[in-house]
């Protein structure tokens, strides 16, 4: 198997990726107190700006950059110096520090629109934590919310480590608010319209305008046919992918009846028409330099989009090929150009679906599973259908997600972190993983009672035991967005069992099976009663337990949370949450969300 070529971290947006604001806020009395303070508050601004430079990537692979305000911050005129170094700079995300008490509203961040935290350094000789409370209160009194970051051990004064508590909240309110600030003024691409009246492919522009700050753009699934007949590709490239298809990309078994299989002449023009698909979803998206120099300026631009869906069902699939090469191969952290980030598009044009995966992927750099939450196996139905008896993670029940074909080969669970199943963000992704994954796909024809016009569908299986994130964005009327969130792990199966349960659907689609982890109490009582709450018919799932880092994300955006399992100790909002009852309930989060309102209205 040919070699995989890593590439370079690039930023695919026409925007520079956001950079994050440290601001120092001092005591500005001069006479002794501020001139003791100066170096000490300085310090722990340059010890924070290199932790979360030294932790933290862009999920395009680019390292975060910190700025510096250019003096500590005593009063009004420093914050606003500051602030027109943050907006020349394109800081996106604020984060205050200080030792020492300071003026809270003359000296707090006023911008509505950018994430802000505060980290008030617990230490005795000087009232940081006084400064942090009163500061907070100033935020929650103007309704502009910041997360507080309070250690729980008091340090020296002069200590510039952090600690790894404060180290945890840090990382999370950072990496939620890059997200935040990577989302505003990109684009989300509809390739087509709605599909089968899924409520999920419904795009609706005011949700994206109001709560996320981005565009929605649509294009006609008839622009896959001019840019087809016209040639508006790259025809060199078109030729490397397509033999690179036909090396690494293993056909599995064909399960349309024997009268009913398309030819080898047939699907040899299908992944023809396949791959040209994909390149051009690619093109839609972010543009290719390569067609301006082929006379197509126009067509080389693309749409800055940061997530896209294609629309496939119906009207493309009983004429064309599906979809599900084109889903799978670009949400999938490689291809025949090598490594690479991978690019976010839903099956279906499901749009809230794809902000799910959206989610997953700024805030991890992996490649998401778009699946189907197909079915709930409870212990009873797999003794009564297999006569296995479920053990292990496995014993209270299992959730089947499977769905055509457009799930991430990454997903095969082929890559490892410490020897066992793992996702890794793109950029740690190895030659040889990308390989075995590859070689645990197999592309079935389509099966042409779903798909007239034929195609192809990965297969694979996805190795239990990594620890996952499924969530999943829905819109409510009168209540506008909400999410669901549940951490769990992929289990495995004895053989013979999958291939049971997995033959009672389409054996030729990709399956994971989920358990989500039980609370004891409502919507996480048992795996059924996740199921039965379940808002749609997709789920978004990321490698990782990222719950606490959805819930901050979603605190940011001012979407309420309807249901979730993550530990109490690894929720965390902002503290005007705790004024409306509570970091951790729900009621709270519906209460602040809807006094707040979108963070775009």
């Amino acid at each position: 198997m040919a070699a995989f070529h890593k590439h370079p971290p690039t930023h695919r947006l026409r925007s520079a990726p956001p950079k994050i604001g440290i601001r120092p806020t001092i005591d500005g009395r001069y006479g002794g107190v501020r001139e003791s303070l100066e170096e000490q508050v300085m310090a722990l601004a340059r010890s924070t700006a290199q932790f979360l430079q030294e932790n933290l990537r862009h999920p395009s692979g680019l390292p975060v950059e910190c700025i510096i305000a250019d003096t500590c911050i005593g009063g009004v005129s420093e914050a606003a110096k500051c602030a027109e170094k943050f907006a020349r700079e394109g800081v996106g995300v604020s984060l205050t520090v200080t030792p020492c008490w300071c003026y809270g509203a003359e000296t707090m961040d006023m911008d509505p629109l950018i994430p802000k935290a505060i980290w008030g350094f617990n230490g005795t000789e000087r009232p940081g934590a006084v400064y942090l409370a009163a500061t907070l209160a100033g935020h929650n009194q103007k309704g502009i919310p910041a997360f507080g970051i309070y250690g729980q051990d008091v340090q020296d004064a002069g200590d510039t480590t952090i600690p790894p508590d404060v180290q945890q909240k840090m990382l999370c309110f950072a990496r939620a608010g890059l997200a935040v600030a990577t989302m505003r003024g990109a684009s989300y691409l509809a390739m087509g319209g709605v599909s089968m009246g899924i409520a999920g492919s419904i795009v609706d522009h005011d949700f994206f305008q109001r709560y996320l700050g981005m565009r929605t753009e649509t294009v006609d699934m008839t622009e896959f046919v001019r840019r087809m007949e016209e040639g508006i590709y790259d025809e060199q490239e078109y030729q490397q992918a397509l033999q690179w298809v036909k090396e690494h990309c293993h056909e599995g078994t064909d399960y349309n009846p024997p009268e009913k299989r398309r030819s080898r002449q047939q699907l040899d023009r299908d992944w023809e028409t396949c791959v040209k698909m994909a390149l051009i979803a690619r093109d839609l998206m972010n543009g290719n330099p390569r067609l301006a120099e082929r006379g197509f300026p126009e067509e080389a631009e693309g749409h800055n989009a940061l997530v896209g869906g294609f629309q496939g069902q119906r009207q493309w699939t009983d004429h064309f090929p599906n979809g599900d090469f084109l889903e799978a191969i670009l949400n999938t952290s490689f291809d025949w150009s090598g490594i690479r980030q991978p690019y976010i598009i839903a099956t279906e044009n499901d749009a809230l679906n794809g902000v799910s995966m959206l989610f997953g992927h700024l805030l991890t750099g992996t490649a998401q599973l778009f699946a189907d939450v197909r079915t709930y196996w409870s212990p009873d139905a797999v003794k009564r259908v297999t006569g296995y008896t479920l053990q292990g993670r496995a014993e209270n029940g299992i959730i089947h997600l499977i769905n055509s074909g457009p799930a991430a080969l990454d997903w095969t669970g082929e890559q490892t972190v410490d020897g066992k199943p793992a996702i890794k963000p793109w950029w740690e992704v190895t030659e040889e993983e990308a390989k075995r994954c590859l070689e645990a796909t197999r592309w079935c024809p389509a099966v042409l009672e779903y798909f007239r016009g034929g195609g192809f569908s990965t297969d694979f299986l996805t190795r239990g035991e990594m620890p996952v994130t499924m969530c999943r964005l829905n819109l409510v009327q009168g209540l506008g967005p909400v999410l669901q969130i549940a951490e769990g792990y992929t289990v495995d199966l004895p053989s013979q069992v999958h291939d049971i349960l997995d033959k009672r659907t389409n054996p030729s689609w990709p399956t994971t099976w989920f358990v989500p982890n039980l609370t004891g109490d409502g919507a996480f009582r048992s795996v059924y009663d996740v199921m039965n709450h379940w808002g749609a018919n997709h789920g978004a799932i990321c490698y990782g337990h990222i719950g606490g880092d959805l819930l901050a994300l979603a605190a940011l955006l001012r979407i309420p949370v309807d249901m979730h399992n993550v530990p109490v100790e690894r929720v965390f909002r902002p503290t005007y949450w705790a004024r409306h009852g509570g970091f951790a309930s729900t009621d709270a989060d519906f209460r602040a969300c809807s006094h707040l309102g979108p963070l775009y209205a």
